[in-house]
């Protein structure tokens, strides 16, 4: 990187860190730091749901699912403009009704304490898990790119984070994450105007979508009724519903953001702005990927995108097998730009059975493609165990550094890096009011005062800003980063929305009964998950991970139910005697 990147870079994180503590300065009372002072309008409410759910992984993961896997990816996101109109409807005029600080406050008033405990407990259990993961995925693919040490780059980013968050709180985590999502969108759009420009020049933004197409890139809708398929529409409409219920609905780093509306209205909007925006957000992200895809079909790419992976390879024993097929992998390369230059004139002379032939061909090469990067993680995994052979997500940093200007460089990782910061912020701030408020206010005997709990709320999200870094510090990479953090809260999701929705809609079920069956739920989900998914290669599991929030939230209302009858029964036979 040029002195102009660094500047651009901490030039634009020091401008949002300084913001936020500045605009939110003399924050005292429990509505200010908690709730945001109650006066959020619509717009900062929707900005700030979409910037807590686009973390750094979005950016960095999404182009690179794109570039390997098309857009299919998309649908994985159907179910959410649906859950923004059932939460607007049920979920935002109960808690404003009941003028709860946190989405648990409502599960005791209708429960009791230790349900409300224990879904405050799941909850920090998984977005704990998930603070780390959003400091880690933007560290280690910097740190492999850039040559800089994992762990500072985990305790910079969690450093820049925690200032700000304690300082001001929710209000403080609202007002930056505006200017995160200008600066995230701003970067993204350039980029994706350079991908068009370095194309060859006969090669317009139609034609590279015919050109995408010819690879099986485009391919949006699968009507499959495949549960195993991680990605389809019945999926997406499905598991994936019953995932942005819970998440929007019932996760505080997100309800947080909407209770500071300053009405019912002003949440609603800023939930519908969310669920119009999303989809062709991610879309956008997803055809930016693409186009990376048609860019590579015409210039030189690595055969594995992860650098430290093909160093560990080239310093082992195996390194003249890797050099081989690096070898295939430039050969192919340059019949992938002949395939693509007969391809490009076919359709110009608009032949049909030449631009057939031209696709078959493409097809074929593609696959030895695919065949030869396999290989080539195969060689790296034996080479070193250690190393992380997926490199999806290091497609999209690697384009950048390789061939965006300089200054542009600057402002790409900034979008990284304040998308990890948006999305870490709003996590943190929600794990300390739900610690501060869920469970030891509500433990504590007496009432300290106002000033004493927002102390509190602050001293907790310092605590939970030390553990996401930490966590950030052991994580291990899976399959890929967007997916690790779907999966972990597909675990946990589901059931915390079941109890929710036994709350809202089954009134005669008591706390005992849903207590008891949310454990159990618990611990079925998470055995479901391990033999069913864990155990099994990527690709081969026998049920989707997204279908683990509607098995969670239906076992724990039938469990619930079950119980219920249960207790209503031996309640009723003692009475008899």
């Amino acid at each position: 990187m040029e002195a102009l990147d660094w500047i651009v870079l901490s030039g634009t994180l020091l401008f949002i860190v300084a913001y936020g503590v500045w605009k939110t300065r003399g924050t005292q009372s429990v509505e200010e730091y908690v709730g945001g002072g109650k006066d959020a309008k619509w717009w900062t409410i929707g900005l700030s749901v979409m910037a807590t759910q686009a973390s750094a992984i979005t950016f960095l993961s999404t182009p690179g699912q794109a570039f390997h896997d098309g857009m299919g990816f998309v649908q994985f996101y159907f179910g959410l403009p649906l859950a923004m109109i059932i939460i607007c409807i049920v979920f935002i005029p109960i808690y404003h009704k009941l003028k709860v600080y946190t989405a648990y406050e409502f599960l005791e008033n209708r429960f009791d304490l230790k349900t409300r405990s224990l879904a405050a407990v799941l909850f920090l259990i998984q977005r704990g898990l998930g603070a780390g993961i959003t400091i880690f995925a933007p560290s280690i693919i910097l740190s492999a790119i850039l040559g800089w040490d994992l762990r500072t780059l985990n305790i910079i980013i969690g450093i820049l984070v925690i200032v700000y968050t304690v300082s001001g709180g929710t209000k403080a985590v609202s007002v930056t994450q505006k200017q995160q999502m200008f600066v995230i969108m701003f970067g993204m759009f350039v980029t994706f105007f350079f991908i068009l420009g370095y194309l060859p020049n006969d090669i317009t933004f139609g034609k590279a979508l015919k050109i995408a197409g010819a690879s099986d890139k485009l391919t949006i809708l699968d009507f499959d009724f495949d549960f195993k398929n991680r990605y389809n529409f019945w999926n997406g409409i499905t598991g994936g519903l019953f995932l942005m219920l819970a998440y929007f609905g019932t996760d505080q780093s997100q309800v947080q953001r909407y209770l500071s509306g300053k009405s019912i209205r002003e949440s609603q909007l800023g939930l519908v702005f969310n669920g119009i925006l999303k989809i062709p957000m991610q879309f956008f992200i997803l055809l930016v990927g693409v186009m990376v895809f048609v860019f590579y079909q015409y210039n030189p790419s690595p055969l594995n995108f992860n650098p430290s992976a093909t160093k560990a390879v080239m310093e082992s024993s195996y390194a003249e097998d890797y050099k081989m097929l690096e070898e295939g992998h430039r050969e192919l390369e340059v019949q992938k730009k002949i395939a693509q230059n007969k391809f490009s004139m076919a359709l110009e002379l608009k032949e049909y059975t030449a631009v057939e032939e031209a696709k078959l061909h493409i097809i074929d090469i593609n696959k030895k493609d695919q065949a030869n990067r396999a290989a080539a993680k195969a060689i790296i995994e034996q080479a070193d165990n250690a190393a992380e052979t997926n490199d999806k997500d290091y497609v999209f940093i690697h384009f950048i550094l390789t061939n965006l200007p300089r200054g542009l460089i600057g402002l790409l990782l900034a979008v990284i890096l304040s998308a990890a910061m948006s999305s870490t912020a709003s996590e943190l701030n929600a794990l300390g009011t739900i610690t501060a408020l869920d469970l030891y206010q509500r433990n504590k005997k007496g009432n300290l005062g106002e000033k004493h709990y927002v102390s509190a709320s602050k001293a907790f999200t310092l605590l939970w800003g030390i553990i996401a870094i930490l966590v950030a510090c052991v994580a291990n990479l899976f399959d890929n980063l967007i997916q690790l953090v779907n999966i972990i809260g597909s675990i946990f999701y589901g059931n915390v929305l079941g109890i929710f929705l036994l709350a809202f809609f089954v009134k005669f079920v008591k706390g005992n009964a849903v207590f008891f069956a949310a454990l159990l739920t618990q611990v079925i989900v998470i055995i479901t998950y391990y033999y069913l998914i864990h155990i099994y290669p990527p690709g081969q599991e026998k049920l989707s991970y997204l279908l683990l929030n509607f098995i969670g939230a239906g076992l724990v209302i039938l469990l619930a139910l079950i119980f219920e009858g249960f207790e209503r029964l031996l309640g009723n036979q003692a009475l008899n005697e």
